[in-house]
């Protein structure tokens, strides 16, 4: 059985990105999913002062040991003013003073979404564009535009939106 983690990119109680993730997720066969919520992992705001001070935070060795048993990951990036999510910066910021290949170069399906039209296109981008120097092996991608209006408790509403999805879990599938 494969060890999937599915990490919604926000702090949000009620994050539609972690959602998301865990929807795709529990797409994939043969799997075992781990549901990360960043608020499990409370953090102090990254700074080299406090790291000097205090070392790294057990929440941080955590996560990041988390990330090691995995065999594939689905991230879903919020974006906040076009960047990522505070407290999503926050914990990649952490992870990457423990090991600078914080993805662990694990297979990735990468997504955004937001209530919007562009469905968090521009952290997707940032993050596409980042992740692989950090050991994001980026095996699919996938942006869902208006989240409400295209996502249901049964899963996407749009049948091309939806077998878009169907297509990135597959890639995703197979990279494992």
């Amino acid at each position: 059985m494969k060890k999937i983690i599915a990490l919604g990119g926000s702090n949000s109680k009620k994050s539609i990105n972690k959602t998301l993730a865990v929807h795709a997720a529990k797409q994939i066969t043969n799997s075992e999913i781990v549901i990360v919520d960043l608020n499990d992992f409370n953090l102090p705001l990254y700074g080299i002062d406090t790291e000097t001070e205090n070392g790294i935070p057990e929440a941080a060795t955590k996560l990041n040991d988390l990330i090691n048993t995995a065999d594939g990951l689905v991230v879903s990036l919020a974006e906040h003013n076009g960047s990522y999510s505070a407290a999503f910066k926050n914990t990649f910021d952490w992870l990457s003073r423990i090991d600078q290949k914080v993805w662990k170069n694990k297979p990735m399906l990468l997504m955004a979404t937001s209530p919007g039209g562009r469905g968090g296109a521009t952290v997707l981008e940032t993050a596409k564009t980042s992740f692989p120097h950090l050991g994001g092996n980026i095996v699919a991608d996938f942006s869902l535009p208006a989240f409400h209006d295209n996502f249901s408790e049964e899963g996407l509403i749009n049948p091309e939106l939806n077998t878009t999805l169907k297509e990135k879990i597959e890639a995703l599938q197979k990279a494992i």
